[in-house]
């Protein structure tokens, strides 16, 4: 027993121990709270890396698509600033209406966001409304980062020019760097993103002490954060607009022409009523009165004419636009509609029977998946000699069999619905996908439905078999065991396809262009083959840019769309 237990009074070593604990107490990083804040800092040290290879191969050739979308020149980089103009060239006057919507919605988002905060923090019995300070800071530190990115990459992207010729020496190189990299401006951003570091790390560990201990251990600040990161982006997408817009409005006033602002007003009526529509339609299933749901469908149905009638403007707009752009989107929209409804459905069917006890059914699967792991540029190498235009092609050696004339396939530039209807000629828009489109998406077919093969089998392999023995006693055939076990339980992997294919064809780009021909007049020629002409043979990097970052938007509505439909379709068991 020692000899403080005995006299009660308390040794060196005790008191060592007893003001180290207290100076532990009173640590910035002690206690509960200063436990989390080690293990979150922790958390982060070792996420440091992704974040950067993400960052950096990731998010920045987007920032810098971005960038350079907003500079035009031949042969550039980064070019001569001209704001929206690329944008302007390929859509025209939808640019205004995208960068009004765009603003709105990144506000919408925003405030959704907070909103979701607050029910969050409510529910838990936290309080919210102190993390705004930091939440602001982190999000006015990210905002001055990308300015200062922005500001900075025009001087690092001119050293280059600078070193030609005896200039192109190391000393010159470092020289010219450390002037970008210290030159006022971007330094400025650098130094208002530390700034905001600083004192967004000081307002958390304030936040962080003065809250009450017994609850509130959530941090809020990452609503703040995004928001005002996205009301930021608001800000400089609607600035951009407006200025673009100005001088658009004067060109149109001087000319005579038509005002933009009532175009702009007409098409956005009319998708604001797309959108009453669908939320009518939608609102129609829940009711139980028969005439309240006719009503509302008979609602939905005026609202559809309606905004048809205020979209009426928007061919007239396209007019306006790049027209080689216009057709690409629709090669692209034809394409995705003729390959991702065969490929599931195909694919579908073949898992169904793959799954089979059946003999060689591994063989099968190796055969079929096959197509998808063959180098795309020899298969659609064979292809283009199967659908020649030559009469001893091999397809048109079939068809002659059955006495049908040789067609030029590959090579045909005409819709298919003009081949149908020799007498009728139909416009562009309206003809269908071309032949040569045809042959293209029928390639697609065959190399994809082996990779969705093997996916539904998958899906197929997480269905308990309990369930359609169940079905059996029952009495339920292979039918309805089909229909209600099987198609509501592959419902996920249905989304995950589908969703995985629109963003696929949107993509595509090897096959379309070893397929495509000069005979087919640009009829195969999607979305990124015209991106990839504009950046390669025409050198025109920032409207290639411009029609990249148009085609990502497309991408997100569409993602966006898929999922707002699928969401209460997919059934997860």
């Amino acid at each position: 027993m020692s000899d403080a237990l005995l006299t009660g009074q308390e040794t060196p070593t005790t008191l060592a121990r007893q003001s180290t604990s207290s100076a532990e107490r009173r640590g910035l990083l002690s206690g509960r709270q200063g436990r989390r804040v080690r293990e979150a800092l922790l958390a982060y040290l070792f996420l440091l890396p992704a974040f950067l290879i993400v960052g950096l191969f990731g998010l920045f050739p987007l920032l810098f698509a971005a960038f350079m979308s907003t500079h035009r020149g031949l042969n550039k980089i980064p070019g001569a600033f001209t704001g929206l103009g690329n944008y302007v060239q390929a859509v025209s006057d939808f640019t205004y209406l995208l960068g009004f919507w765009g603003a709105v919605i990144l506000i919408f988002i925003a405030l959704r966001a907070i909103k979701r905060g607050v029910a969050a923090a409510k529910e838990k019995g936290d309080s919210f409304w102190r993390w705004l300070a930091p939440g602001m800071a982190f999000g006015v530190m990210v905002l001055a980062l990308l300015a200062w990115i922005i500001r900075l990459l025009p001087l690092l992207l001119d050293i280059p020019n600078q070193m030609r010729g005896a200039r192109n020496t190391p000393e010159n190189f470092r020289r010219l760097l450390n002037e970008a990299l210290t030159s006022p401006e971007p330094f400025q951003w650098l130094l208002l993103a530390a700034c905001s570091l600083l004192v967004g790390a000081a307002a958390t560990w304030l936040v962080v002490r003065s809250r009450n201990r017994r609850h509130g251990h959530e941090n809020y600040s990452g609503a703040f954060t995004l928001a005002t990161i996205l009301v930021g982006l608001a800000g400089i997408v609607g600035w951009m607009t407006w200025v673009e817009l100005q001088g658009n409005i004067t060109a149109s006033l001087a000319s005579g022409g038509l005002n933009i602002g009532a175009q702009m007003t007409l098409i956005s009526a009319g998708f604001v009523l797309l959108w009453l529509s669908w939320r009518l339609w939608q609102s129609a299933s829940h009711r139980s009165s028969m005439m309240s749901v006719g009503l509302r469908l008979g609602g939905a149905a005026a609202l559809i004419i309606g905004a048809w009638v205020l979209i009426a403007e928007a061919p007239r707009i396209i007019a306006q636009g790049d027209a080689k752009w216009w057709y690409a989107l629709l090669a692209t929209f034809y394409y995705s509609l003729g390959t991702i409804p065969p490929q599931l459905v195909v694919a579908l069917v073949l898992a169904v029977l793959l799954f089979q006890e059946i003999r060689g059914r591994g063989f099968f699967r190796v055969i079929y998946f096959l197509p998808y792991i063959a180098p795309f540029v020899g298969t659609a190498a064979v292809f283009k000699i199967i659908f020649s235009n030559r009469p001893t092609a091999p397809v048109n050696e079939i068809l002659g069999f059955f006495g049908i004339p040789p067609l030029g396939w590959i090579n045909e530039p005409q819709g298919i619905l003009n081949l149908l209807t020799p007498g009728v000629q139909l416009p562009v828009w309206a003809a269908g996908p071309s032949l040569a489109l045809v042959v293209i998406m029928i390639y697609g077919v065959w190399t994809f439905f082996g990779f969705n093969t093997v996916i539904f089998l998958a899906g197929l392999g997480n269905i308990p078999r309990e369930m359609y023995e169940a079905a059996a006693i029952d009495g339920a055939g292979r039918w309805p065991q089909f229909r209600y076990i099987t198609l509501p339980l592959l419902s996920p992997t249905m989304y995950f396809l589908t969703l995985y294919s629109v963003i696929g064809t949107f993509k595509a780009f090897n096959h379309i262009y070893v397929l495509r021909t000069g005979a087919a007049l640009g009829t195969t020629d999607t979305a990124s083959v015209v991106i990839f002409q504009t950046f390669q043979r025409d050198t025109r990097y920032g409207y290639a840019s411009a029609l990249a970052i148009l085609l990502l938007l497309v991408i997100i509505v569409l993602t966006v769309a898929n999922n707002r439909l699928a969401e209460k379709r997919v059934h997860y068991g």
